[in-house]
């Protein structure tokens, strides 16, 4: 997809029915004009370049697909996003804690993290586990209750696996913030399960998301993928049927998984996380946007687990605390049924190292492009975010307690 987004619309139609699906798959073809973002099951929403317009509506209207335009010009709206953006960071500067007023840096997070370990030195750990391509130290967040008890189980969480997913980040520091600085409420969180976060996956398309409106809807890494494109999708570059259904051998797709499994550092990262824990982890939460789904496995293909049953248990447990506390909807279910087949993802690949249970949480929507909620939401969104998080955990906790012998 072109950086300059000037007089690219994104229209809204129906995701329903076969001609609705015929359009989709035939514009999935054509990704240098077409994006399509994640569909809500009833509704899709297509970015379509200016040229393809005319041809993109007379293939609708072949189809009697009803639609709208739901954004006349992308860029014009990224540009005005981000100098609201460059406002608030010069309203709001990082003084030693990360508000919900804005949206931040990887270096601010990183920071952040850093602090925290300082200011609580017997509960908070934080530990280099990685460099992205570009260098960026990718850090994790250990948190404990400070009771020096070793090898209680863990829940791993970790968000901004793609870069223009900016909520992710917010909402997981935001459940950080929760369970370090709200402790005396969470503790019982906290009693036989140690954190393991890492805020931000995917550093460098991040930070490239900051520099300028034209970045700002970049999705993948930043390693060069051949002498044209650049970037992997890290979440289909897991060595668990890597590059099958829902991934594209493309290096110019927005959902290329690499020339090989694990050819992206970030995505190394993630997997050497999930097995140095994988005997005493419980839950993998990876937090993504957008869509209001709590999704679990398998997303490869088109069949649930054996243990279908205890993923559906905690995953509603999260969706009815959120709709109870907010009203919002979230669905849950195999995410190859409620969405679409994503085959080398880190959800699957937790799931099958070991957690029993690992969900991909897809945050709501937001802003004139949909994956940009403007600053003032986010207050919402990630307080609502953790009622569901914390309710999972609390699932999880319930099912899955600590063996007294291992505790010692």
């Amino acid at each position: 997809m072109l950086n300059l987004l000037i007089s690219f619309k994104i229209y809204e139609l129906s995701a329903k029915g076969r001609s609705s699906d015929l359009v989709l798959s035939e514009l999935l073809k054509n990704e240098s004009y077409y994006e399509i973002f994640a569909s809500n099951g009833a509704k899709a929403h297509v970015m379509v370049h200016p040229e393809a317009q005319p041809e993109f509506v007379e293939l609708l209207d072949d189809h009697t697909l009803a639609y709208k335009v739901v954004n006349r010009d992308v860029g014009l709206t990224l540009r005005r996003e981000f100098e609201t953006n460059r406002n608030l960071r010069n309203w709001f500067p990082y003084e030693g804690r990360l508000g919900t007023d804005r949206y931040y840096s990887h270096d601010e997070i990183n920071q952040y993290i850093e602090d925290l370990a300082k200011q609580f030195p017997s509960r908070v750990f934080v530990k280099t586990v990685g460099k992205s391509f570009e260098g960026r130290w990718l850090k994790t967040i250990t948190i404990t209750n400070g009771d020096g008890r070793a090898n209680k189980n863990v829940i791993l969480m970790d968000g901004g696996f793609h870069a223009r997913e900016w909520i992710s980040p917010a909402a997981v520091v935001y459940a950080i913030g929760e369970l370090v600085n709200n402790y005396e409420v969470n503790a019982h969180l906290l009693l036989d399960y140690d954190w393991v976060i890492l805020p931000v996956v995917n550093a460098d398309g991040y930070s490239y998301t900051h520099l300028s409106p034209d970045n700002r809807m970049w999705r993948k890494t930043r390693q060069p993928s051949n002498e044209i494109c650049i970037g992997t999708d890290p979440n289909r570059n897991f060595g668990f049927h890597w590059n099958e259904t829902g991934a594209s051998p493309d290096p110019c797709s927005e959902i290329y998984a690499g020339p090989k499994a694990f050819s992206e550092p970030e995505a190394i990262v993630v997997r050497d996380l999930i097995h140095s824990l994988a005997d005493r982890g419980k839950m993998y939460l990876t937090v993504h946007s957008y869509g209001n789904y709590i999704l679990y496995p398998w997303g490869y293909i088109d069949a649930l687990p054996d243990t279908w049953p205890d993923l559906d248990e905690v995953g509603r447990a999260g969706g009815d605390a959120i709709k109870a506390a907010t009203g919002t909807d979230y669905k849950v279910g195999c995410s190859t049924t409620l969405l679409y087949a994503a085959a080398g993802a880190s959800d699957d690949y937790a799931f099958n190292a070991g957690f029993p249970i690992s969900f991909t949480m897809e945050l709501p929507a937001g802003g004139a492009n949909y994956f940009d909620p403007p600053a003032s939401d986010i207050d919402g969104l990630v307080r609502e975010t953790w009622v569901g998080i914390e309710a999972m955990a609390r699932k999880v906790i319930q099912k899955y307690p600590l063996n007294a012998s291992s505790g010692l």
